[in-house]
């Protein structure tokens, strides 16, 4: 069965950085895209960033383009994304995911940007 945990949320002041990390378990098959999403309190659940496996192309929201940063250790079966920059409009659950011949979610982690 896969699993998708992600780790590495908190409060951080505006400004400040965070790295959060999604680690999979069990086997995931062709895998096409990994990415990152986010949803604030009464709002839709946003995608932030796409990666694409096949030639680890990335596509970026505009309102991370250049704070965000996706990557992925294959070793460890796990994607990081790198937050510079924080704003309070950042303050979320993000939540990573994986599509494949199917598509997993994990459970997320609560981000808290300060002003």
């Amino acid at each position: 069965q896969v699993q998708l945990v992600e780790s590495g949320g908190g409060l951080v002041q505006a400004g400040g950085s965070l790295r959060l990390s999604c680690v999979a378990s069990g086997r995931i098959f062709r895998v096409n895209t990994i990415g990152w999403y986010r949803q604030a309190p009464g709002q839709q659940r946003r995608e932030l960033v796409a990666l694409i496996t096949s030639g680890d192309s990335t596509n970026y929201a505009d309102s991370v383009k250049g704070r965000f940063t996706i990557s992925r250790d294959n070793s460890k079966n796990t994607v990081y994304l790198q937050m510079n920059s924080l704003k309070p409009e950042d303050a979320a659950v993000y939540y990573c995911y994986v599509k494949s011949v199917a598509d997993y979610w994990g459970q997320g982690t609560q981000v808290t940007v300060s002003s």
